[in-house]
């Protein structure tokens, strides 16, 4: 199952997941494009994205409007639903419209694969980014082990190329998530660590409490929409 957080307040992009992809909102327009891969339900606490998935025949559940994070929002529609421990969620954020099919078929891959099993908890995705994407914040980094486990995600340029060497790939983190209904719940109980109210990256408390969380290399062009530029860039990429 693909669960969409949509929070409809947003502090850096009012109402972002409303505005307009091609004729259709953006919300409806990321569930649209991942339909055919499983089952997509949003996870919104706005009756009138309640109303706008009625209209495209997309399942939504009304959750509450105090959670802090995307992640406590699908958990409680897990809940909901009484999804089994075993049943495997993917929370992809509701401002990623152009996000390609075959990214999403990697994380439902790797979950399979590695979430529940040696200490696993999560898994998630990158791409190769050059220099210059890397040294926006607005777009995440992570850095990985030898076992394609993150070590860290950062808003900065990690790893810091000290000694300038040439060829050095900054891997861009792509904001989708696969878990078990299991882990997921798990995550939900895990306190928010120093390193994620820092850097304000949730998945830094999966890795700060000693989990582990699996990453698979994907090749993408999308990327989440935070703020019009990116909006304003992503329209003119994909026109």
């Amino acid at each position: 199952m693909i669960i969409i957080p949509a929070r409809l307040n947003s502090s850096r992009f009012e109402n972002k997941i409303l505005v307009d992809i091609f004729g259709k909102p953006m919300v409806i327009a990321t569930a649209l494009a991942v339909k055919d891969i499983d089952e997509v339900v949003i996870a919104t606490d706005s009756l009138e994205v309640i109303k706008l998935a009625k209209k495209y025949n997309i399942q939504a559940v009304m959750t509450d409007s105090s959670h802090q994070s995307g992640t406590d929002r699908i958990n409680e529609v897990s809940s909901k639903l009484g999804l089994k421990d075993d049943e495997i969620i993917l929370n992809l954020q509701a401002d990623e419209p152009f996000v390609e099919t075959d990214v999403i078929k990697a994380v439902l891959e790797t979950t399979k694969k590695t979430v529940g099993k040696n200490n696993v908890l999560v898994s998630s995705c990158y791409k190769i980014v050059d220099s210059e994407m890397a040294d926006d914040p607005n777009h995440v980094k992570v850095v990985l082990d030898e076992n394609n486990m993150a070590i860290y995600f950062s808003r900065g340029k990690i790893p810091y190329n000290r000694d300038h060497h040439k060829g050095l790939e900054y891997k861009g983190h792509l904001g989708i998530y696969g878990f078990t209904a299991a882990t997921l719940r798990k995550f939900c109980t895990i306190q928010n660590s120093s390193l994620e109210n820092i850097e304000k990256l949730e998945q830094l408390r999966v890795i700060e409490a000693g989990y582990k969380i699996s990453m698979t290399k994907v090749i993408s062009k999308s990327f989440g929409i935070d703020t019009k530029e990116d909006l304003d860039m992503a329209l003119k990429m994909f026109s």
